[in-house]
């Protein structure tokens, strides 16, 4: 890592919005993935039936770690992620849609979700409270940005709200698992430990659903792109 300098954070431009565009559906057109969910057998979905509380955090006073209550879902076609993502946000929220819906309101195509500041938008306009885009811009983040992350996740989740991130490249889990998703993804972040050093991720394209990661990896994840916040 770099050495720690100050860092604000800064709210998309143009040039990096179109250079964080794709969602899954950029590994589709890429031959990453041969067959969308509504084709692939999908082995797991282990919190699909998780009851949901309206804007309730779980707490363990041992470990100091939060977790949003959500409801989990895989994504429905191999280019909603970003609806999927979005969808998993609300839901901690109290806020019900179908996919076709939060993709209707993002704009998504078969190209996608264009980025963090359509997440942004909706995610503001459906709850009504006070998200952000932040980005990432380097190949890597640095010491500044991942502080910020660490950050955003713990007041986001403080304040019963989840993160959705825009994600790109392959990176391990807590557990040693890797998650591969060369032409860029969408996921939410629903809960966090060790002060925001460990973060819990909802993943729509993983069969295991949810996951522990490092702040550390998430923040070079979300590098050249961004996150609501």
């Amino acid at each position: 890592m770099t050495p720690i300098k100050q860092w604000i954070p800064t709210v998309f431009q143009a040039p990096v919005i179109r250079k964080a565009a794709l969602g899954v559906a950029g590994l589709a057109m890429a031959g990453g993935v041969v067959a969308g969910p509504a084709t692939m057998a999908h082995a797991a979905t282990p919190t699909a039936d998780k009851p949901t509380t309206v804007a309730a955090v779980s707490q363990d006073k041992s470990t100091g770690a939060k977790e949003l209550d959500f409801t989990y879902e895989f994504q429905d076609t191999y280019y909603y992620c970003g609806p999927a993502a979005t969808k998993m946000a609300l839901s901690a929220d109290g806020k019900h849609f179908s996919q076709d819906e939060v993709a209707d309101k993002l704009g998504t195509t078969e190209a996608g979700t264009n980025s963090a500041v359509d997440t942004t938008r909706v995610l503001k306009d459906v709850t009504g409270k006070d998200y952000r885009t932040v980005e990432i811009p380097g190949a890597k983040a640095d010491d500044g940005q991942t502080n910020q992350l660490k950050s955003d996740v713990v007041k986001a989740v403080d304040d019963k709200r989840a993160v959705v991130a825009n994600i790109a490249g392959t990176m391990t889990d807590a557990d040693g698992d890797r998650h591969s998703y060369e032409g860029g993804h969408y996921i939410a972040v629903t809960g966090y430990a060790d002060g925001g050093d460990k973060v819990k991720i909802g993943d729509s394209w993983s069969d295991k659903g949810e996951y522990w990661m490092s702040a550390d990896v998430l923040a070079d994840w979300i590098a050249s792109r961004g996150y609501s916040a």
